[in-house]
């Protein structure tokens, strides 16, 4: 089977990489720095989606939202040019299960089949090989693609049908956030009442109120590190498609909403492009204390 690669930013570039240590790998990008770093690895450039799909079997994107995965799949070079019959196409982006589907279904048409792999871990879980890959898909499908996932990770679930990988991708990055954003309301109380990080994150990370968000921020902000290189309007571009489907099927969504206001005052002060860890100035300024001193 002849892979291909579309996307090679702070995620996918950590995929890739994570697949070319067994397999040979035609990768593409818009930026031409991204793929020449691959080149002098090993990889195959690819003029554009049409060529690239081409020559691949199975196509693998991660890209920042639905919106660019139809671009690179429909646009003009894209990957529909270039897809034929039988070949299945990856998409490894944090998405919109709706648009997921729609784009299936037209790929469908062709004889095309689309799955859908998110992954939760970063970067550092995808060189570790330790990231959690959630696919959505018909079994076959599925089960044609599985041993190159497992190439990535052997952390593998499959949720479903087509979309269902999205879903429960969504499901866990909000709930994530509203760790995240929750965790850093309640430590600014206890700095008001003078409690030192490093006596909240020893008791809490031995106590009910652990969570990902305790045992790796505030670890990362004790040292004066990043805890995260994933950016905040990412990160509210998800929870905005998580309340979104909550409101789509009935389900409350009463806390993630606050936690989307948070995220957007955020991104107003800051930009969608700052890091995630830059909602610690935001709150600091909320509570008008600082976590360090």
């Amino acid at each position: 089977m002849e892979l291909g690669y579309v996307g090679l930013g702070a995620m996918g570039g950590a995929l890739a990489r994570r697949l070319m240590l067994s397999h040979k790998l035609r990768v593409l990008d818009l930026r031409p720095e991204a793929v020449v770093a691959f080149v002098e690895n090993g990889a195959i450039p690819a003029q554009d989606g049409a060529s690239l799909a081409r020559e691949s079997d199975i196509v693998l994107l991660c890209l920042p939202r639905s919106a660019d995965v139809r671009e690179a799949i429909f646009g003009a070079g894209g990957l529909a040019e270039g897809l034929s019959p039988g070949k299945v196409v990856v998409d490894q982006t944090s998405g919109n299960p709706d648009d997921t589907r729609a784009m299936a279904a037209e790929l469908a048409e062709q004889g095309i089949t689309l799955i859908d792999a998110p992954v939760s871990g970063g970067p550092a879980g995808a060189d570790a090989g330790t990231i959690a890959i959630m696919v959505g898909g018909a079994q076959d499908a599925f089960a044609k693609v599985r041993p190159y996932l497992e190439s990535i990770s052997p952390n593998i679930v499959h949720c479903g049908d087509i979309g269902n990988g999205h879903v429960v991708k969504l499901v866990n990055n909000t709930i994530a956030a509203c760790n995240r954003l929750g965790m850093l309301e309640a430590v600014a109380m206890g700095r008001k009442y003078g409690l030192t990080l490093e006596t909240m994150s020893d008791v809490i990370n031995k106590s009910s109120g652990r969570s990902g968000a305790t045992e790796r921020l505030l670890p990362a902000m004790i040292a004066g590190e990043e805890s995260s290189n994933f950016a905040m309007g990412l990160m509210l571009k998800d929870v905005s498609l998580a309340t979104q489907l909550g409101l789509n099927c009935g389900a409350p969504m009463f806390l993630h909403n606050i936690v989307r206001g948070l995220l957007q005052q955020g991104v107003y002060e800051h930009g969608g492009d700052a890091n995630l860890d830059e909602m610690i100035s935001v709150l600091e300024a909320m509570a008008d204390t600082k976590f360090i001193e």
